[in-house]
């Protein structure tokens, strides 16, 4: 049995990533933190009654971190698996920018990864196990024009990924990040014809990835069979980079 928490998890990556430790194994138990947005969370919890739980966490809030991993830890007595995978981006140019926009997209993004990190860690390190991936973004790595807040953010995932990672290697603790780009969820959903076009001429397989693709590295990293590999960054783009 593993026990896993996935953050973001009601939407469409986290609900694939959800999926792909519930067919891992019968026995794995995966948690879906969620906080506004629940219903499709509640329904695989209702589709996975012996399996799947959601658990209330607002990702920029300690306080909320710390009862999430409570109620984990007395069910379970550990956790093996962190995916943070939480985000959003709201986009604009620097120069005409409010301060409560670059504020709250580094906070839903960047601060919710170190609190989710921290929530885990003094478990982890007594089991001298667990694995922790990241959801980072292409922005990360190739930083488009508007995105400064999100780009900023999702390039601190990568570093704090990195540097944690050297933390506890030794503790066969393994953390590393992904970059996806161009992925079918809601957000590529909101495109307009056109605008689906542009993005995939971009895009040298010509087509966007899907959320079980993601998904299917997520379980890999978070695998026996990956715990050499830490302080990783891979993108998921179609060969964009």
């Amino acid at each position: 049995m593993r026990v896993i928490l996935i953050t973001g998890a009601n939407g469409g990556l986290g609900q694939a990533i959800a999926r792909a430790f519930l067919a891992e194994s019968a026995d794995n138990q995966v948690w879906l933190g969620v906080f506004v947005r629940r219903e499709k969370a509640d329904q695989l919890a209702v589709e996975f009654p012996r399996q799947c739980h959601s658990v209330d966490l607002d990702v920029t809030q300690p306080p909320s971190w710390t009862k999430a991993i409570e109620t984990i830890l007395a069910e379970h007595k550990r956790i093996d698996v962190l995916v943070n995978n939480a985000g959003k981006h709201h986009d604009g140019l620097l120069a005409t920018m409010p301060l409560n926009t670059w504020e709250s997209i580094l906070k839903i993004n960047l601060d919710s990864t170190f609190y989710g990190c921290q929530s885990v860690m003094s478990t982890m390190v007594s089991q001298r196990s667990g694995r922790i991936v990241n959801i980072s973004s292409l922005s990360a790595i190739l930083a488009p024009a508007g995105q400064t807040n999100y780009a900023a953010a999702k390039a601190g995932v990568v570093a704090l990924t990195q540097s944690l990672a050297k933390e506890v290697a030794r503790l066969n603790i393994t953390v590393n990040a992904l970059c996806p780009g161009f992925i079918e969820t809601d957000t590529i959903g909101g495109m307009n014809p056109d605008e689906r076009k542009l993005a995939q001429s971009r895009i040298p397989m010509r087509r966007f990835g899907k959320p079980e693709e993601v998904a299917a590295a997520v379980r890999f990293l978070a695998s026996a069979e990956a715990g050499y590999i830490t302080g990783s960054t891979l993108k998921i783009d179609g060969g964009i980079l």
